[in-house]
C-alpha cells in the first residue's frame, strides 16, 4: 500500500499510524457489508441496480462541478431549413435513381431537373388545373357528341376541330369557375 501512495519508507510512526488505520478502516467497511447483507438477505438484481444507481448519483454531486457555458438552442434559419431540405432531396433522388434501370434512371434525372420541376409547378398551379381540365374533358365529350348527333341528322361534315374547340370551350369555364370559387371560399384545391 505504501508505493501505491507514493509515500517513502522511513520507518515512521506517522507512517505505520496512518497504515494501521487504513486496515481497521477497512475491516470495518468490511463487516457493516457483511452485516447489511445479512439483515437484507439475497439481493435481488433490480435491488443492485438501483444501489448502484444511487452511488453513481451521490459521485456525481460530489464531483466537483464544471462551469460550463449555456449552450443556446438555436433554430435554423428558413435558409438552413431549405438547405438542409434540397440536401435531403438530393440524397434521396440518387438513393432511388440507383435502384432504377437505365432508362427508367435517365427520365428520372430528365423530368427532375430543376426547370422541369419549377415549369411544371407553375404550369400545374395555373393554367393545367385540376378542376378545369375535368370540365373540359366532360365539354369535349357532350359538345362533341351534341354536334356529331347534330350533323348526322342534318348531312353537315365535320372537320375533326369540333372536339378540340368543345375542350377549350370547356377548360375555360372550367378555369373560370375554379378562380371564382378561389376567390370566393379563399381555400385552393
Amino acid at each position: 500500500m505504501a508505493e501505491r501512495l507514493n509515500i517513502p519508507e522511513h520507518g515512521d510512526k506517522a507512517h505505520e499510524a496512518l497504515e494501521q488505520a487504513g486496515h481497521e478502516l477497512n475491516a470495518e467497511l468490511k463487516a457493516e457489508r457483511e452485516r447489511a447483507a445479512a439483515e437484507r438477505g439475497p439481493e435481488t438484481e433490480i435491488d443492485k441496480l438501483k444501489e448502484a444507481a444511487e452511488k453513481a448519483a451521490e459521485r456525481e454531486k460530489k464531483a466537483p462541478e464544471k462551469e460550463v457555458a449555456p449552450v443556446e438552442r438555436r433554430r435554423d434559419t428558413p435558409a438552413q431549413r431549405r438547405a438542409k431540405a434540397k440536401a435531403s432531396y438530393k440524397k434521396t433522388m440518387k438513393e432511388t435513381q440507383a435502384q432504377m434501370s437505365a432508362p427508367s434512371r435517365a427520365f428520372s434525372k430528365t423530368i427532375h431537373n430543376p426547370v422541369v420541376e419549377k415549369t411544371s409547378e407553375v404550369v400545374g398551379s395555373t393554367i393545367a388545373r385540376p378542376n378545369a381540365i375535368l370540365a373540359g374533358s366532360m365539354s369535349a365529350f357532350i359538345l362533341t357528341l351534341v354536334i356529331y348527333l347534330v350533323a348526322k341528322y342534318y348531312g353537315y361534315p365535320l372537320s375533326g376541330f369540333e372536339t378540340i374547340a368543345a375542350f377549350i370551350l370547356g377548360w375555360a369555364i372550367g378555369l373560370l369557375i375554379d378562380y371564382l370559387r378561389v376567390m370566393i371560399t379563399g381555400k385552393r384545391a
